[in-house]
C-alpha cells in the first residue's frame, strides 16, 4: 500500500500532530468565523470547564461581495481574506490543532472555486479551514446565543448574516427548528441597493422578496412558539446600537424601531448621506439590505420584541470545539441518530468498528493517518457503512454514500462528511478512485487508507457471527499491508479464505498489495 508520506500542506489543513491531551484549566482555544460580510475571531480561556473571552478580532472582508458572475471568488477578495487570515494566525501561535477550528459560512458554501480558496486559506491560517453547511451554521449560532443568554424556556434566535439568515427555535441547549435562508444583508445590499439608492421602492422590493423566503417557516414557526427572542452578529447589533443612540428604545428592536429606521434611511436619500447615531462605518454599505430582511422577519414571524446577544457564530464555534476537546462531540450523537434512523443493524457495526480500528492502531503510524482525527472518522464510517441497507441490498453501498453525503449531520463540515460518504461507498464490491477524487485534495490518500482498513474489516466481519471475528493483527511492511490470522484458521476456512483473496485483487488494483499469513 502506497505510504504517500503527508505533505506540509496537507499537514496544515488536516493538523496530524500526535494527540494532544484534553482540555485543562486555563488552556485556551479560538475561533474564527470567516462570515460573508466579516472575518471574526475570538479567542477563549477554559475557566471552571467554560470558555471565557479573552480576546477578539474582526476585519470587514466583504467576501460575498467578491463573487463575480460566474459565483467564483474574484483575486482581490481572495487576497483580502487571506492578509486578514495571516494576521489572525499571528494570535495563533502557539495553540495546538485541537485548540482552534475555522468555519467558513455562505460565501464558501456558493463559490465556484471555495475548495481551490479553502487550501490557501488553511495555508495563510496554519488550521483546516472548513466549509459548513446552513444548517450546522444555525445550530452553531444558537448554541453561542444560548451560552451568552443562560435562560430556560423556548427561545427564537435570528441571525442576518452577509449571505444567509439562519433562524432558530430552541429549548435550552436544544435546537428544535433550524432553518437557513439565502438571503443576507451584502447580498441584498449589492442586489437592491447597489447604486447607493436608498428608496421606498428598493426597501419594498426587497422585503417582498425576504417575506417569499421566510414563507415556508412562517407557519411551523409560529405554531411552535417562543418566550423570548433574540438576534445576533452585526446587522442586529448594529440596529440595536443605532436604536439606542437615537432614543428609540433600550436597545430593544419592534416593528416600531425598524419603520423608523427604514424612514430615516429613505429620507437620506442615498447610502452617502445616511446619518445615524450609533452607527457602524464598516455597516453604512450594507445596512439597507439588512434592515429589509429584519423587516420581512418581524412581519413574517410575528415577532414583538428582540433582545441583543452578543453571542453567536463563533461563540458557538468555541463551545463546540470545548465540547470535542473533552470527548463530548456533537458528531457522535448524529451518527447515533443516523444509525436509528436508517435501522442500522447496531451489533453488526460496532463489530466492523472494533475491528476496524484494531487494524488502524496497528498500521495508522507507518500510514501516516491521524491518531484522532482519522480513528474517528473510520469509526464512523464502520458504524454507518450499512444505512444504504434502509432502501435496499442492491448497491447498498452507493445508496449508504447518497443518504450520508446528502443528510443533515450535525457538528460534521462539508469535506468530512464527503470523505465518510466516499468510505461507505468503497466498502464493497469494485473500488472506484472516482469515490476519492470529489473530495478535497487533502482528504484523497487518508480516505483510500482508511477505506481499505473499512473493507478488510467488513470482509472479517462477513459471517456477523456475534462473537465476531478471530484474533487478527495488520502489519504494515515494504509497502506491503500484512494480515495475520490464527495459525491454519484461512485453511480451516474457505469461503473466508476466498473472501481475502478477493479482497487482496480488488485492493491491488488500485496500488494496495495484501498478503494473508
Amino acid at each position: 500500500m502506497p505510504s504517500d508520506s503527508t505533505t506540509e500542506a496537507d499537514a496544515a489543513v488536516e493538523g496530524l500532530d500526535p494527540a494532544e491531551p484534553a482540555v485543562a484549566e486555563g488552556q485556551a482555544v479560538a475561533a474564527i468565523d470567516m462570515g460573508s460580510n466579516s472575518f471574526h475571531m475570538v479567542i477563549g480561556r477554559v475557566e471552571a470547564g467554560v470558555p471565557v473571552v479573552i480576546d477578539r478580532l474582526k476585519e470587514p472582508v466583504r467576501l460575498a461581495a467578491g463573487l463575480d458572475g460566474d459565483k467564483k471568488l474574484t483575486d482581490d477578495a481572495v487576497e483580502r481574506a487571506l492578509a486578514c487570515l495571516a494576521r489572525f494566525r499571528e494570535r495563533l501561535e502557539g495553540l495546538g490543532k485541537t485548540q482552534v477550528r475555522a468555519v467558513g459560512t455562505n460565501t464558501m458554501r456558493r463559490a465556484r472555486n471555495s475548495r481551490a480558496f479553502a487550501r490557501k486559506a488553511s495555508a495563510a491560517l496554519g488550521h483546516e479551514v472548513e466549509t459548513i453547511s446552513g444548517r450546522e451554521e444555525a445550530r452553531l449560532i444558537y448554541l453561542g446565543v444560548a451560552h451568552d443568554r443562560a435562560v430556560g424556556g423556548r427561545r427564537l434566535v435570528i441571525d442576518i448574516g452577509g449571505g444567509s439568515t439562519e433562524c432558530v427555535i430552541g429549548d435550552g441547549n436544544v435546537p428544535i427548528a433550524v432553518d437557513s435562508l439565502y438571503m443576507g444583508c451584502v447580498s441584498y445590499s449589492m442586489r437592491y441597493f447597489g447604486d447607493g439608492a436608498l428608496t421606498k421602492g428598493a426597501f419594498k422590493r426587497a422585503t417582498l422578496d425576504a417575506a417569499r423566503k421566510l414563507e415556508p417557516i412562517a407557519r411551523p414557526y409560529r405554531k411552535l412558539g417562543w418566550l423570548e427572542c433574540f438576534g445576533s452578529s452585526g446587522t442586529i447589533g448594529a440596529i440595536s446600537e443605532i436604536s439606542k443612540a437615537e432614543g428609540w428604545s433600550d436597545g430593544t428592536i419592534t416593528a416600531k424601531v425598524v419603520r423608523r429606521l427604514r424612514k430615516r434611511m429613505i429620507e437620506a436619500g442615498s447610502v452617502g448621506g445616511l446619518e445615524l447615531k450609533g452607527m457602524p462605518e464598516e455597516r453604512r454599505q450594507v445596512l439597507a439590505g439588512g434592515v429589509a430582511i429584519l423587516a420581512a422577519v418581524i412581519e413574517e414571524l410575528g415577532i414583538e420584541t428582540m433582545e441583543r446577544s452578543h453571542g453567536a457564530l463563533r461563540e458557538g464555534v468555541l463551545s463546540d470545539l470545548l465540547g470535542r476537546m473533552r470527548d463530548e462531540d456533537v458528531r457522535d450523537a448524529a451518527v447515533e441518530g443516523a444509525c436509528k434512523r436508517f435501522g442500522v443493524d447496531r451489533g453488526h457495526a460496532e463489530r466492523v468498528e472494533t475491528t476496524a480500528l484494531a487494524l488502524f492502531d496497528h498500521v495508522a503510524e507507518p500510514l501516516g493517518l491521524d491518531a484522532v482525527k482519522d480513528r474517528k472518522r473510520l469509526g464512523w464510517a464502520a458504524r454507518l457503512h450499512e444505512v444504504g441497507l434502509a432502501l435496499t441490498y442492491s448497491s447498498h453501498h452507493k445508496h449508504g454514500a447518497y443518504l450520508i453525503a446528502n443528510c443533515e449531520l450535525a457538528g460534521f463540515s462539508h469535506g468530512e462528511q464527503r470523505l465518510i460518504a466516499a468510505l461507505v461507498a468503497g466498502h464493497r464490491r469494485k473500488l472506484r478512485m472516482e469515490n476519492f477524487e470529489v473530495l478535497p485534495e487533502a482528504y484523497r490518500k487518508r480516505a483510500l487508507h482508511l477505506t481499505a482498513l473499512l473493507r478488510i474489516a467488513v470482509v472479517l466481519c462477513r459471517s456477523r457471527n456475534p462473537e465476531g471475528p478471530p484474533s487478527t493483527r495488520l502489519a504494515y511492511r515494504r509497502g506491503h499491508l500484512i494480515l495475520v490470522m490464527p495459525p491454519d484458521w484461512l485453511a480451516e476456512h474457505p469461503l473466508a479464505n476466498r473472501d481475502v483473496e478477493i479482497e487482496a485483487e480488488r485492493l491491488a488494483k488500485v496500488g494496495i498489495t495484501l498478503d494473508a499469513l
